[in-house]
């Protein structure tokens, strides 16, 4: 008997932090080179964008930026679990903002119709309120993918619009405050809104400035682990992963490839409905348009550069909050760098993590590319 070497194999923090770390570092070069062509110093820029973001202890306190940077962090963190629980399967949703919108809505009602119970229990029931309206608006071009062979990719995008539409019918018609011309519904009760994250750091004698950060943000770390168990460890995210990697396979195996697509783009279209829990009740406190503002397509990068897996869309998660946080002191400071710029600046980090994730990957692989050993039975 002899050892044969053969195939081969790549470390795995290549893959999980060597290739994105240089995907990050080309986008922030390609936009140091952007703001140097409109005039100004990248490097002054990009001191600023993470005193925006983390603080410099005098003029903007530590506490207070950090607050803010999980505050987004925290949306991404909802919307990046959705799109990776859903890519897993071999889905492709990019109804995430449409499904935060509807689950949003769930929230709200909840919010407004619930108001005489007390918060321990309000808090929960709004939670199922947004997974089951997020997963009911992601039933259907789950149920049409399975079952009619509508992609999901074209349904979900046609779910985005038409849940922006009856948003906007139902605030302007329907849950409007009487007597006011804003799109916007009465206050919740007072009992109703989330503990804010400085509010519960003085339950434990801890100092911590006035920031939109709340209770969702462990709400959100919570559904981290659950999705990580649900899709690794347990039977049913083995077969979510055989339908995602081969149906055929999948079937082979008496896996039903339609069965776990529902349920995939079900649960999907929930984690993406929590969103709602950090923006209406959280910090709103009321139901208002617009709300989403965009975060079901950064969850999108944010799952990609996170290479869909909890930890990497928490740290992926944080950096797009940086972005945001650090990215609004930005334009205040250098007034040539405006919203739309660091919306350039995002949209390079997506394009260098997501579209082009794979240009420099297969030479970075090959330098670290070993050889894998395995056992070749030969007879002697």
């Amino acid at each position: 008997m002899s050892v044969a070497l053969s195939g081969a194999d790549v470390p795995r923090w290549v893959g999980y932090v060597l290739i994105p770390a240089i995907n990050l570092a080309l986008a922030l070069f390609v936009s140091g080179l952007v703001i140097l062509i409109i005039g100004e110093n990248p490097i002054e820029a990009g001191r600023i964008l993470l005193l925006g973001a983390f603080g410099d202890g005098d003029f903007i306190p530590h506490s207070y930026a950090i607050g803010y940077t999980l505050y987004y962090a925290t949306n991404f963190i909802f919307t990046g679990l959705c799109f990776a629980l859903a890519f897993h399967c071999g889905l492709f949703n990019i109804g995430g903002e449409g499904q935060a919108y509807i689950g949003g809505l769930g929230v709200g009602l909840a919010c407004l119709y619930l108001d005489f119970l007390p918060f321990l229990l309000v808090f929960p029931l709004a939670i199922l309120a947004a997974a089951a309206f997020g997963a009911g608006w992601a039933f259907i071009p789950g149920y049409l993918q399975a079952k009619r062979g509508s992609h999901v990719v074209i349904t979900t995008i046609m779910f985005n619009f038409i849940a922006s539409s009856l948003m906007v019918y139902l605030m302007v018609n329907v849950l409007i405050r009487p007597g006011q011309q804003s799109p916007e519904s009465r206050p919740f009760a007072d009992h109703i809104g989330l503990p804010q994250m400085h509010e519960m750091a003085a339950w434990f004698g801890a100092d911590f400035s006035s920031s939109p950060m709340n209770l969702s943000f462990v709400f959100a770390l919570f559904m981290c682990l659950i999705v990580w168990l649900l899709i690794w460890r347990t039977r049913w995210g083995f077969e979510l992963r055989t339908v995602g990697q081969s149906p055929q396979a999948a079937v082979y195996g008496g896996i039903s490839p339609s069965r776990n697509i529902i349920l995939a783009m079900a649960l999907s279209g929930a984690l993406a409905g929590f969103v709602g829990i950090n923006e209406i009740m959280g910090v709103h406190e009321r139901l208002l348009l617009n709300f989403a503002a965009g975060y079901g397509f950064g969850g999108i990068a944010v799952a990609l550069m996170g290479r869909n897996h909890p930890v990497g869309i928490v740290l992926a998660s944080i950096l797009f909050g940086i972005l945001y946080q650090g990215g609004a002191e930005l334009s205040f400071e250098m007034p040539t760098i405006t919203r739309e710029m660091i919306v350039v600046i995002q949209g390079l980090v997506i394009l260098f993590a997501g579209a082009l994730e794979n240009m420099f990957r297969p030479r970075i692989e090959a330098l670290f590319r070993r050889p894998a050993p395995s056992v070749a039975a030969t007879a002697h």
